[in-house]
């Protein structure tokens, strides 16, 4: 349950922990099911989920468990981070697919954790999926966004515990505050074997109009055989494709120096 109030949970408390009862490993879940994950009582759990599903949040499969609803997805296009960042980024993001025949990725920061809007899978599975979320500290997008993040959201980040996937997973402040000082510099962050010691991932921040990150890109590989170094100009490009069309004013400035493209 993701509610930090204090006292007894509020009615839409109660309504948000059923729905984040589900997860990717859980799509579907019976009744008793929902009713044991969120510690509520069978008859309140039945209620609410009979409110959901009347409402189209939840559905209910032929086998009687229950999944999300499309209504939810409606809903979530809403967000200020939804459909419409997407859908400036998508032809960058699958001309980058074009380029490299591998994993490309769409991320907005929500701290402590990386949302991810948008991913056109290569032929390597990759653990991040579109609606999925990842620790920021050990994913490339996450550096890229926490390197040009608020001041306080880093560090309220920084203060965190930090959840330890692989042996190469940045789990200390003092690493993190150098690593992201590096993609501040470099304007770019390689995550190595973070989730999955087999992979890794190259990513660059994405600026909007007010030239603050308001998402990051990556293409993730296979982290044998693989020199990053090689994906750097295409993911940066990239990068600056999107950031260009948004409207960031830093954007600009370097479309003008490199070519003379607004």
């Amino acid at each position: 349950m993701r509610h930090n109030a204090p006292g007894t949970p509020s009615v839409a408390d109660r309504v948000l922990d059923v729905l984040d009862a589900f997860s990717a490993e859980r799509p579907e879940l019976t009744l008793s099911e929902l009713s044991r994950r969120t510690g509520l009582p069978l008859s309140t759990t039945h209620r609410i989920v009979g409110g959901l599903v009347r409402r189209g949040a939840l559905e209910r499969a032929d086998s009687g468990r229950y999944r999300v609803g499309l209504w939810l997805w409606e809903v979530a296009s809403l967000a200020p981070h939804g459909l419409g960042l997407r859908d400036t980024a998508m032809p960058f993001l699958e001309d980058l697919h074009e380029a490299t025949r591998q994993n490309v990725q769409l991320a907005v920061l929500d701290a402590p954790d990386v949302v991810y809007l948008e991913r056109l899978s290569g032929h390597t599975p990759v653990p991040s999926r579109a609606g999925g979320r990842l620790p920021a500290h050990a994913t490339g997008v996450g550096l890229a966004l926490l390197a040009h993040a608020p001041a306080n959201v880093a560090e309220r980040v920084l203060a965190r515990p930090m959840k330890r996937f692989t042996d190469k997973t940045i789990a200390s402040p003092e690493r993190l505050r150098r690593v992201l000082a590096d993609v501040r510099r470099e304007g770019i962050a390689i995550s190595d074997g973070q989730i999955e010691l087999v992979g890794l991932s190259v990513a660059a921040p994405v600026f909007g109009a007010e030239d603050t990150a308001v998402a990051a890109i990556s293409v993730a590989v296979p982290a044998t055989g693989t020199d990053p170094r090689t994906l750097v100009p295409a993911v940066r490009a990239a990068a600056r494709g999107i950031s260009r069309t948004l409207g960031a004013p830093r954007a600009k400035r370097m479309g003008l120096a490199v070519g003379g493209r607004g």
